[in-house]
């Protein structure tokens, strides 16, 4: 018999009811994510006339710190609340355009093997503390496969740029009960990515789980602007032109996330993270002069962390990383800086 794939079985992982099992949920937080899936999509529909932040580290990594963060941020989220939403992130996979750490998903200790079942119950065991901690949560649906035992525990969703137009990410999107943010693709193309969300919003027949099934279409689906290899797309003639695409495929809820990172804040090529300040500010500022677009910016999404910048992994020599809360992928604004940003963003609002 033929061998259609190439690949060796290293261990059998445990079921994710076995994961569950390990790190249930409270029926209290529970009832705060269905709470929090709501209020976001009321602000993406204009019931709500708040914007969502989603903020936080790079990758979720290490958890003391991680969890730490996320204590800090509730506090400043009960000052903040009647103006922003503030959503966390726990991105436990990382996609790579060439190679690199792929996340705790996968490698929870980076000077260690991969190891997925320790990463699956790494990542389980951190999304629940954080939810018990009282903040909304998200992630980026990188591999769909195996979402089941971490979806059910995020109040909203990415799809990334490297995604957003493989129709599998697609037609996941469509059966999504949380918001889910569709990215511009890495070059850029604005109409590919509403399309990405007029795919989204429909139904489709697709496989799950054995099944055939028919997803049900997501209305909140929205676009999220990250910039592409030519430059950011945050500025007002970007906006308008996602509100005249949206406008044209009739997207219902139309609504656009400024990715304050990634090709949004680079300079002369290289990734400049006080730029974020910069670009979150300038869009609040233009936007005051063109106030018929403040119904279509919802929110913005900022990389952040307990310290500024980044630093390398070095396998060979493991004391010497900073695990206090330095991202270890790409360079995050220190909790000090982001402090200070959400407050003043809460006064212009």
């Amino acid at each position: 018999m033929t061998r259609p794939m190439k690949m060796n079985i290293i261990k059998k992982l445990p079921s994710t009811e076995e994961i569950i099992q390990r790190f249930p949920l409270s029926e209290k937080a529970c009832e705060q994510i269905e709470k929090d899936k709501q209020e976001i999509k009321d602000i993406l529909a204009g019931r709500d006339g708040r914007i969502f932040l989603v903020v936080g580290p790079c990758s979720a990594w290490p958890m003391e710190a991680t969890l730490e963060y996320a204590k800090r941020l509730k506090k400043l989220s009960e000052e903040v609340g009647d103006k922003i939403k503030l959503i966390l992130r726990v991105y436990i996979q990382k996609p790579r355009t060439r190679k690199g750490w792929t996340g705790p998903a996968i490698q929870p200790d980076p000077f260690s093997s991969p190891d997925i079942e320790e990463g699956i119950t790494y990542c389980r065991k951190l999304m629940v503390k954080a939810i018990e901690l009282g903040m909304p949560i998200a992630d980026e649906a990188l591999f769909t496969h195996n979402a089941k035992g971490f979806l059910e525990l995020l109040s909203w969703v990415a799809i990334g740029a490297r995604s957003s137009e493989d129709q599998e990410h697609r037609i996941f999107a469509s059966a999504i009960d949380a918001a889910v943010g569709m990215k511009n693709p890495t070059y850029g193309a604005l109409d590919i990515a509403v399309n990405s969300i007029v795919a989204a919003q429909g139904s489709h027949t697709a496989v799950f789980d054995g099944n055939q099934v028919e997803t049900s279409g997501n209305d909140y689906a929205h676009l999220v602007l990250r910039g592409g290899v030519d430059g950011p797309n945050y500025h007002i003639e970007h906006i308008i032109q996602a509100k005249n695409l949206m406008e044209e495929h009739n997207v219902k809820n139309p609504s656009v996330v400024i990715d304050a990172s990634h090709d949004n804040c680079r300079i002369s090529g290289k990734k400049t993270l006080e730029r974020q300040i910069q670009v979150v500010h300038e869009v609040v500022s233009n936007l005051k002069d063109f106030p018929e677009l403040r119904s279509i910016v919802k929110g913005f999404m900022i990389e952040s962390f307990l310290k500024d910048g980044n630093q390398s992994v070095n396998v060979d020599k493991p004391e010497e990383i900073d695990l206090d809360g330095m991202s270890i992928t790409d360079p995050c604004l220190g909790w000090e800086k982001t402090e200070k940003l959400i407050r003043e963003l809460a006064t212009k609002l």
